[in-house]
């Protein structure tokens, strides 16, 4: 094959890929909305797992109602298509102040501090596959500009 030849993939192959990727992405995404919303209802609800557990990071007790709260708008804001990206962003700021508190109270690396991290990365990916714009705001490969 020469150089200059363009290389034609066909039609159906691309919307099969796009629909592959957007299959993983909800996957990711759904699998993380479940933990964050399994998360929410146990602090907005304030049961014992939740208190005990935002006491153990060294915040209050009354506080575990609040930051329920605030999770689950996020998660809202996550899971409409439209404000999606905008969830995300706050989703990240959420789950960057949970590493915060598991690293001021040392706790395992791995396992609790960088949990949240894994959260963000389910969030971000599958958000990233299931959603054209942001391919193309943030493409992870270089595009090479079509022949002049």
């Amino acid at each position: 094959m020469i150089a200059s030849e363009r290389i034609t993939v066909p039609v159906e192959a691309v919307h099969r890929s796009a629909t592959i990727a957007e299959n993983v992405g909800l996957a990711c995404s759904g699998l993380a909305v479940l933990f964050l919303v399994f998360d929410t209802v146990l602090k907005v609800l304030k049961l014992a797992p939740a208190i005990e557990g935002t006491m153990a990071l060294g915040f209050p007790a009354n506080s575990v109602q609040w930051i329920g709260i605030v999770e689950l708008a996020c998660v809202v804001l996550y899971v409409v298509p439209r404000t999606s990206v905008f969830g995300g962003l706050l989703l990240t700021g959420y789950l960057g102040g949970a590493v915060a508190a598991h690293v001021r109270i040392s706790n395992p690396l791995v396992t609790h501090t960088l949990f949240p991290v894994y959260v963000a990365l389910l969030l971000w990916g599958g958000l990233y596959l299931r959603e054209k714009r942001l391919r193309d705001l943030v493409p992870l490969r270089r595009r090479t500009p079509p022949p002049v």
